[in-house]
């Protein structure tokens, strides 16, 4: 009964996206550091914060919603791609080093224990002497 209620109420609305969700996590992050603090300030940014992350979740201007969050998504882009490429790295730092080549940035992936290597640059074809 309830829910049929709530899914009625929420048709036609934008409802969460990830936007939404990174403004009730920074609320949430102002709300702790209130705790820790003696000023009003985070608790004010928490309430704000909130307060517009609900406005999104239950607005029905759904272009708009739609634009601010792939605004967003493109400013968080680099910031995402490293958190999610770090466990695969992590993981390949086991069994491989990674190397810059130290003329044009390139990274380099190379099997660990070969001993001294030279390493041609799969880009721009320098070589330079490594251990592995």
């Amino acid at each position: 009964m309830m829910k049929e209620k709530l899914i009625r109420f929420m048709y036609g609305r934008y409802g969460v996206d990830q936007f939404s969700k990174f403004l009730v996590g920074a609320g949430i992050v102002c709300l702790i550091l209130n705790l820790v603090s003696d000023g009003m300030l985070f608790y004010i940014a928490a309430f704000a914060l909130l307060i517009y992350a609900y406005f999104r979740v239950f607005s029905k201007n759904h272009a708009k919603r739609y634009k601010e969050n792939q605004k967003f998504l493109a400013m968080t882009a680099g910031i995402r791609g490293r958190i999610s490429s770090f466990p695969k790295q992590m993981e390949q730092r086991k069994n491989y080093h990674i190397y810059k080549c130290p003329t044009c940035k390139q990274k380099i992936r190379i099997p660990r224990g070969k001993g001294k290597i030279e390493i041609t640059c799969p880009k721009c074809h320098s070589k330079f002497i490594k251990r592995s």
